[in-house]
């Protein structure tokens, strides 16, 4: 620390341009001494379970924080590779599983923050730091001293006696080290340094620009633009009007939201305006405007970006030896070749196509039948499908709505864990927390020990990036004693309104569960390394264990244990139960069509060629629908100028992951179906054993096996997503 203090002081002084006397330069030393000793991420947290002192960390805590933590982390390295003595297990693999510590504090803070509650100093923090933490992690897996220890005790591993969670960790380790470029040349190395620093800038310029676009537009509306719109949506759009007339700084500013109804293009507020506003012109702009998010050819615009993160990433898979950077990422996964995706991807593909296209058929009837004289197109999805789901199954969303409080639905993945595995869960109160909506559990087992901390922080806020996730303020461990995880879920529900609890749709319950079924995976994880604890599987593995847990959401025994109306304690009705599972697999064609889209183009964007150059990031994407013949009536999921996952998140090549996964998740709750009981006790032990604790401490498709018993089947997903023949 005192080295630390002392490069600060030097450098304040040497910005100051005017001499100061005596007494004012000992004050200012006084005072950094002081802000550097208060620094929280310096200190042992004495918090509860060790959760960050989250009211005392200020935003200019981190970048200290950061350099420190660097600093730190390389003297450590250092000691290891000086080590005089024989490379072994416990002086090499052991010690490299204790760098950092520092530096893993601070992340987990800093980057949990920036997705979740970012600002304008944290962003211009992250745009600084993104290629200084590249740079640093180069300098430790292009370390060819430390390289070396590695690959000695590799070539001896054979006589070391390994468990086979240690020797998982070595070859790992070492598999790391050569993917990150340790055997190039000094030249080759280099240059490996400069592609990553590039990427990491282009990516945190991607995600920033996709937030400052996606707040950038709004549907400012009066009165008399509401028609059809439901008195909850009213009410929330209301509402969004207020908070933003309350942030205002200028009266200008605050007439422009006065009485007024705003939506937004977050899904949240979108959808629901999608699906029950009858101003056509209205939901045209809205969709435009999200479809539009980053390619409106302004200082947020991430065409090009987008464009050069793809050509650096393949220009980098070349130097490491490999076709493309796909290729190199599917090396790792359980799918090894961008062959096998794309088999995999267009085996769904067809199906899904033409179910969609019948999907159009059906809402195109409904328009006809109106009397309306116009095509169904993209932003008329939303409201013409459910017209089609009231006519085929009687269920309205609207009525689903009042049984599913964030609560109740909190209650029943609760209860779901409970009877799977004796879990239970105590709210706790007394612990600071990052935003007011965020909420803290003490997660313990079925014999009552402590097991983990659960943070849930469901509600959308113009600070926080789209989608939902699950990430963790402290991993898991039990290498120097017994440490157990800090996990959080951030989604973005819509925040309740007035007196009213906020109220879900049955695509939020499954995400949450989805969610949950992720912080499962990070809470029940039991592993000796910490670098293979939780979700440290491949992507096409770790959507599992998340996606397993979504089909108990559904489960008429769940539903009924949870879904009580938010005003009467009415349990679900039965016949609501039952429509809901007969629509189940409604609008499966464009759900799976707009998905596999994502996938296609993820697979295209990361299958070019290093000498292949994207001019137009637009033509580039119309080209890899038009290929697959992609219909008007749908957009991908995700086009390629908001396409966080593969531009901004670790989903490059991966994005097929989660249909992988759902081969994966459909075929093993065909278990529980087989077994005759969803809450099967010796198949909820093998799924927790073999999946839920395990992180990467064996090959992913030897824990599926071991828990399902076989290799996974393709029928159930076809299945369930009526893609085998079957209609609704």
């Amino acid at each position: 620390m005192k080295k630390l203090l002392f490069i600060i002081t030097i450098v304040l002084f040497g910005a100051c341009k005017t001499e100061t006397n005596k007494t004012e330069k000992d004050k200012t030393k006084t005072e950094v001494s002081s802000q550097v000793s208060d620094n929280p991420f310096y200190q042992e947290w004495d918090t509860p379970f060790g959760v960050p002192p989250f009211n005392k960390i200020k935003d200019e805590h981190y970048m200290p924080a950061f350099k420190k933590g660097m600093e730190e982390n390389l003297a450590e390295i250092d000691v290891i590779v000086n080590n005089p003595e024989a490379p072994t297990f416990a002086n090499t693999l052991e010690e490299l599983e204790r760098t950092g510590k520092l530096l893993t504090k601070a992340q987990s803070v800093f980057y949990n923050l920036t997705g979740s509650n970012t600002n304008p100093k944290l962003q211009e923090l992250q745009r600084e730091l993104s290629p200084l933490i590249s740079a640093h992690y180069d300098k430790i897996t292009l370390n060819e001293d430390l390289f070396k220890r590695v690959e000695t005790i590799y070539q001896e591993r054979e006589n070391l006696n390994l468990s086979n969670e240690q020797r998982k960790l070595l070859e790992d380790t070492r598999k790391s080290f050569v993917r990150s470029g340790a055997l190039l040349d000094k030249e080759q190395k280099v240059k490996i340094t400069e592609i990553n620093s590039k990427i990491s800038e282009l990516t945190t310029a991607f995600g920033q620009n996709l937030l400052a676009e996606t707040n950038g537009f709004e549907l400012i509306l009066d009165k008399d633009h509401l028609d059809g719109l439901s008195d909850g949506i009213i009410a929330a759009a209301a509402e969004t009007a207020a908070q933003k007339m309350e942030k205002a700084e200028t009266d200008e500013e605050k007439a422009k939201y006065k009485d007024k109804y705003v939506f937004t293009p977050h899904r949240s507020s979108m959808y629901p305006f999608l699906t029950e506003s009858n101003r056509r012109d209205l939901r045209e702009q809205l969709y435009t405007a999200y479809v539009q998010r980053g390619d409106n050819d302004n200082e947020t615009d991430n065409k090009e970006v987008a464009a050069k993160i793809a050509k650096l990433r393949a220009e980098r898979a070349q130097l490491m030896g490999y076709e493309t950077h796909a290729h190199f990422v599917l090396e790792e996964r359980m799918l090894k070749t961008p062959a096998e995706v794309y088999d995999l991807l267009m085996r769904l593909w067809k199906p899904a196509l033409e179910r969609a296209k019948v999907e159009v058929a059906d809402m195109q009837a409904v328009v006809n039948k109106e009397g309306h004289d116009f095509k169904i197109a993209a932003w008329d999805w939303w409201q013409y499908s459910e017209k089609v789901r009231k006519a085929k199954y009687d269920l309205d969303e609207a009525a689903l709505k009042p049984y599913l409080s964030l609560d109740n639905v909190l209650n029943g993945v609760f209860a779901t864990t409970n009877k799977l595995w004796g879990l239970t869960y105590t709210e706790l109160f007394d612990i600071n927390v990052y935003h007011p909506d965020a909420r803290v559990w003490e997660v313990k087992d079925k014999d009552g020990s402590h097991l983990g901390v659960f943070i849930g922080d469901y509600f959308t806020r113009s600070n926080k990036r789209g989608g939902a996730w699950m990430s963790s303020f402290k991993g898991q461990s039990n290498l120097d004693g017994k440490e157990r995880p800090i996990v959080v879920n951030v989604c973005n529900f819509p925040a309740p309104v007035g007196d009213d609890p906020a109220l879900l749709s049955f695509e939020n319950v499954t995400t949450l569960f989805h969610e949950f079924g992720h912080a499962m995976h990070g809470i029940l994880t039991n592993v000796t390394y910490g670098s293979m604890a939780g979700t440290s599987g491949p992507r096409d593995f770790t959507e599992f264990p998340a996606q397993i847990l979504e089909h108990w959401a559904s489960e008429p025994e769940i539903l009924k244990s949870f879904a009580t109306h938010y005003k009467t304690g009415e349990v679900i009705p039965d016949e609501l139960i039952d429509k809901l599972l007969k629509a189940s697999k409604f609008n499966q064609g464009f759900a799976n069509t707009e998905y596999l889209a994502a996938s296609l183009l993820d697979m295209d964007w990361h299958t070019i060629k290093a000498e292949e150059d994207v001019k137009n990031t637009d033509a580039f994407e119309e080209a890899s629908l038009a290929k697959i013949g992609l219909i008007n009536e749908i957009a991908p999921r995700y086009r390629s100028t908001y396409f966080a996952h593969i531009f901004a998140g670790g989903y490059a090549s991966g994005y097929y992951s989660y249909v992988h996964s759902a081969v994966l998740d459909s075929d093993g709750f065909e278990a529980f179906k087989e077994a005759g009981n969803v809450f099967d006790s010796e198949l909820a032990a093998k799924l927790r054993t073999h999946v839920y604790e395990k992180g990467s401490t064996e090959e992913a498709m030897e824990l599926y096996k071991q828990f399902r018993g076989r290799q996974p089947k393709i029928d159930a997903l076809l299945k369930v997503r009526g893609l085998d023949g079957s209609t609704d």
